[in-house]
């Protein structure tokens, strides 16, 4: 293979990043913890423990055991998560190339001129 091999993400479903951005917020906590922060309708008790016991097999999640309760926290933080994902999109769809993510962003009328302006700010201070 001509190209390089590149680190795999394993990308997150929908459900399994919402019940992430709660333990993000919240550090850690019980099925019954997240299933609080979840917006209605709520999926059932056993729909968020086999997420997160999923996401715990993935290695995003751990647990402390308090007899058969068991207390979740992330092992991987949203900017790590956030780094590997967003390199993983630029190699695959954008060639590696920032400038070719914001051209696409730009030509498709995602960016209003105050984001361009912050953008271009923020590459005169890296």
């Amino acid at each position: 293979m001509a190209e390089t091999q590149q680190k795999r993400v394993q990308e997150l479903t929908r459900a399994e990043l919402e019940i992430m951005q709660i333990l993000w917020q919240i550090g850690c906590g019980f099925v019954n913890d997240i299933l609080e922060e979840i917006s209605d309708p709520k999926p059932v008790y056993n729909t968020v423990s086999t997420i997160v016991r999923i996401l715990e097999k993935k290695g995003f999640v751990m647990h402390k055991a308090y007899g058969k309760s068991h207390e979740y926290y992330p092992v991987v933080s949203r900017e790590e998560y956030t780094s590997t994902y967003m390199e993983s999109v630029l190699a695959n769809f954008f060639g590696g190339s920032p400038s070719r993510l914001v051209s696409f962003l730009s030509s498709n009328k995602s960016i209003s001129l105050e984001e361009t302006d912050e953008i271009i700010k923020l590459l005169q201070n890296k």
